[in-house]
């Protein structure tokens, strides 16, 4: 699902319809006599101008063929019958859905929920707590007990200590007495949260419930968030299956002494680092702060270096051995860099029951809600119980079609209240009256048809989620469109490929190589000395006792088959058998022995397989883009084309 949706943004790149009277818009161009207007396309280079990295693109008659090409694409769609799928009828319909949440939400209450978010994120706390489950429907007495147990211990853990009694008490079935360590916001519920960051330090807090049951936390400590940090690392990784390979052990050990030697961190990195995402870099990451990293050992490294320049020893994750050299350090970011991501963390919080309970009062308001207490004690009037057992049903005498409130000027009636309660009847507890069920039901029922009526009038009421859907629903299409047309080539056109494979062989050829041993030393003349042994053909690890020591790594050793972009080999290094001269590469000295040379070879249908059907595909749009302009007639009005060039040049 997710691949689906980034290639359908990727898709709807170049569009965004804008609905609106044709009467007050110039006709652009036309596609069988379907208009395009100006304001949609002026709206749409002007949106995406600044995110499109070819410079064609920007020019505005390039941009009129992409969006042309666009528009055709769609009306092929739609002749096609796509928009009429269920398939396709049902993912949009769940888009739509998805991105309603984001347009239904109390404005006051998320961003004071944004702000408190903010500052515990800026904090890390330390506690430990004891909880004694209870069910959340759990019955009035066993609630009473949960309480009053919490409640003895919390009095025992006063006089007691804490831990002392936490460390008792814990069985992992009914009681957990845990330590949690530190934690910051949106990592627990946010009743626990809550109670954890506004307890001070070094007291209990008063019992409270969450849907586990009921707890006191003791908190330990409060400090300032460890922010972000940037750093480069050196990762050496085992070479599975090769059995001559250097244990990485042994060779991160030889690059750390070299480090202590003097020799610079990104040199080494980009000759030696198994990271090649990093190594061209000179190992460099992007900056990230805790929980970001999957390996908990590194980020524990990081951010135990104290000063920019200081580096880690070797030590190993899962991943490899590194080396870590710091950067930079960053504390929490301002308030208005984080305040989109706060906003999309609490929409998925507990939290955000806050923000429902919000909206659907300020839905009450708009929409004028009345309720009569007459109709509310009709159907408290009419439950038994039947109703707690299950097995309640509807009197004969029961008025459907009585109108029990409306929205706006759609009304709901008595029969589709009855028809909840019928399906929720097992879902009430004993305890409570049969008028509060109905208050309680009735509740539930109002605040699902208000969000419900919202949803399904958000289009007419917000002109920016009538243009974001839009935009999905065509892109959606369009999707569809190249997945059964262009995409899917490679389980249709078998035959066309090989035979596009054999027409374009010369664009697949495997490039010159060579099998060569790499020598680097920050020292020349000690670079002349490997060079004199691996004429003489010399083992390698014999080079390495004679020029190494323990303490003292001169010169590190690379054996690969090498192209021209392998990072060990030298700008213009010429490929022939033998001993290279010395060359500077890499703020390094390096001298290459080259074993043999191989040349470039044609690479089998196999070989090149991800190319081919990529490249088939890119040949078989063109040809098909073609085709579609020969099947619909598009009319360009150069008179207003004129007016466009001149309006968007003038901004």
């Amino acid at each position: 699902m997710k691949l689906k949706f980034f290639l359908i943004v990727f898709i709807s790149f170049f569009v965004f319809n804008i609905q609106a009277q044709a009467n007050q818009k110039e006709i652009l161009f036309s596609v069988d006599d379907e208009p395009v207007y100006t304001s949609e396309f002026i709206r749409v280079y002007n949106k995406n101008l600044d995110l499109v990295q070819d410079e064609s693109q920007k020019d505005i008659d390039e941009y009129l063929t992409l969006f042309t090409n666009y528009k055709l694409k769609l009306k092929e769609a739609k002749a096609l019958g796509l928009h009429e799928k269920a398939s396709y009828k049902r993912e949009l319909n769940n888009y739509k859905k998805q991105l309603a949440k984001g347009f239904m939400t109390d404005t006051k209450v998320t961003d004071a929920l944004v702000e408190e978010a903010y500052d515990r994120m800026s904090y890390d706390v330390k506690a430990n707590h004891i909880l004694i489950k209870v069910l959340e429907n759990a019955n009035p007495e066993d609630t009473l007990l949960a309480y009053n147990d919490i409640l003895k211990l919390r009095e025992r853990a006063l006089k007691e200590g804490f831990d002392v009694v936490r460390k008792e008490v814990h069985n992992g079935q009914t009681i957990y007495g845990e330590e949690l360590g530190y934690f910051s916001g949106f990592k627990m519920v946010y009743k626990f949260e809550n109670v954890a960051f506004k307890t001070p330090v070094g007291t209990i807090s008063q019992p409270f419930r969450t849907r586990f049951g009921y707890h006191i936390i003791n908190v330990q400590d409060k400090r300032k968030s460890r922010g972000e940090r940037t750093v480069a690392h050196i990762m050496v990784i085992k070479k599975e299956g090769d059995s001559l390979a250097e244990k990485p052990e042994n060779r991160i050990q030889d690059i750390y002494k070299k480090l202590n030697q003097g020799e610079d961190f990104e040199a080494l990195a980009k000759q030696f680092s198994d990271d090649k995402s990093s190594a061209s870099k000179g190992g460099k990451l992007s900056p990230f702060s805790s929980g970001q990293i999957s390996a908990q050992e590194f980020e524990n490294v990081a951010f135990g270096l104290e000063n920019i320049g200081d580096i880690s020893k070797p030590f190993q994750t899962q991943y490899g051995w590194h080396i870590i050299k710091l950067y930079g350090k960053k504390p929490i970011p301002p308030f208005e860099e984080m305040k989109a991501e706060l906003q999309e963390k609490i929409k998925r919080d507990s939290r955000s029951k806050l923000i429902d309970d919000a909206l659907t009062s300020k839905l009450r308001n708009q929409y004028n809600i009345e309720i009569e207490d007459k109709d509310l004690d009709y159907f408290a009037s009419i439950l038994n119980k039947d109703y707690l057992e299950g097995k309640w049903s509807l009197p004969d005498n029961f008025k459907n079609e009585n109108t029990f409130f409306k929205i706006e000027q759609t009304p709901y009636s008595y029969k589709q209240f009855a028809d909840y309660l019928l399906k929720t009847q097992r879902n009430s507890k004993s305890s409570n009256s049969f008028k509060n069920i109905v208050l309680e039901k009735f509740e539930t029922f109002l605040n699902t048809k208000l969000l419900e009526y919202k949803e399904d009038n958000l289009e007419n009421e917000s002109e920016d989620f009538s243009y974001i859907l839009s935009e999905y629903r065509e892109g959606l299409l369009l999707f569809d469109l190249m997945e059964s047309t262009i995409w899917n080539a490679s389980k249709t056109d078998s035959t066309e490929i090989k035979n596009y494979y054999e027409t374009n062989k010369g664009n697949y050829i495997t490039p010159k190589r060579i099998d060569a041993v790499v020598a680097s030393s920050s020292k020349q003349k000690t670079l002349k000395k490997v060079s004199k042994l691996l004429e003489e053909n010399m083992p390698l690890d014999e080079i390495k006792r004679l020029v190494n020591s323990n303490d003292d790594v001169q010169v590190i050793f690379t054996k690969d088959m090498m192209d021209a972009n392998h990072q060990a080999i030298p700008d213009n290094f010429k490929f022939k058998k033998g001993i290279s001269k010395i060359y500077n590469h890499n703020s390094a000295f390096v001298v290459v022995k080259v074993n043999d040379v191989l040349p470039k070879t044609q690479k089998t249908f196999e070989e090149a397989k991800g190319a081919i059907i990529s490249d088939y595909q890119n040949y078989k749009e063109e040809k098909w883009l073609k085709e579609l302009h020969e099947k619909y007639k598009v009319v360009v009005n150069d008179d207003v084309l004129v007016k466009v060039k001149s309006q968007i040049k003038n901004k």
